[in-house]
């Protein structure tokens, strides 16, 4: 059984730095690419970053380039989301996500999902 599981989230004041990490079990890791999502109160859940098997390729939205980073060690099967510079407006539970395609930014094209970790920014 696949599983995701996130970690890292909590109460931040803005500017500050945070990071995410995402553990997966049940499936080989280097054979997925590996993705953020992140769900704000009443909004659809939109992609924040992804990277390739190996690491060496990643995507992010527009809102987050440059303010965050993604990386993984395939070793420990965990997959990091480094948030600097952070933003009232990056308060969300942030999801981890698995697909054996890259780059994929469509919430739909994922099939496996972690729980999701809650990030609150204050002003």
């Amino acid at each position: 059984q696949v599983q995701l599981a996130e970690s890292g989230g909590g109460l931040v004041q803005a500017g500050s730095s945070l990071r995410l990490s995402c553990t997966a079990s049940g499936l080989t890791c280097r054979n997925y690419a590996m993705a953020w999502f992140r769900q704000a109160p009443g909004k659809e859940r939109d992609f924040v970053a992804a990277i390739n098997w190996g690491g060496r390729s990643t995507r992010y939205a527009a809102s987050v380039e440059g303010r965050f980073a993604i990386s993984r060690d395939n070793d420990k099967h965990t997959v990091y989301l480094q948030m600097d510079s952070r933003k009232p407006e990056d308060t969300a539970v942030y999801y981890c996500a698995a697909d054996r395609s890259f780059p994929v930014m469509t919430r739909t094209q994922y099939n496996y999902w972690g729980q999701g970790t809650q990030v609150t920014v204050s002003s």
